[in-house]
């Protein structure tokens, strides 16, 4: 039973962890567009035909950019965060498992020696019982 509550939280972690992953992809592709974006509007304020409404269109953008960059680094934050509670709750329902697999070794091993001096009690019983007989 804790071993499957172990497996839970080792698959919710995989999956935060997986989405993670998706979440800084997506902002290393905004920071990739945002330096095309400032890549073309330093060739477009450079050229021959300035244009200002296009440049006012990068301009704009590269704002938009810069807020969405800003956002999706608030996400990933709060994705970290929930990641450390999980990885925190792996490590607690690991542990419990570790501490029942503990105990039923040592519940296995005091069994054990129950059983032996039981045996060996029951064999000197018989064994008294011989010479007694005899």
């Amino acid at each position: 039973m804790r071993e499957k509550e172990l497996e839970q939280r080792q698959m919710e972690m995989s999956r935060i962890l997986t989405a993670l992953n998706e979440q800084e992809a997506k902002l290393q592709n905004i920071l990739n567009r945002q330096s095309d974006n400032t890549r073309q509007q330093e060739i477009l304020s450079v050229s021959e035909n300035l244009e200002i409404f296009q440049l006012e269109e990068y301009r704009a953008f590269g704002i938009k950019l810069a807020q969405d960059a800003k956002n999706q680094e608030r996400i990933i934050s709060n994705t970290k965060a929930i990641l450390a509670r999980k990885q925190q709750e792996v490590k607690e329902a690991h542990q419990k498992v570790e501490i029942l697999k503990t105990l039923k070794e040592k519940q296995e091993k005091q069994y054990y020696q129950e059983f032996l001096h039981l045996e060996m009690k029951e064999i000197d019983d018989i064994t008294s019982a011989r010479f007694k007989i005899g």
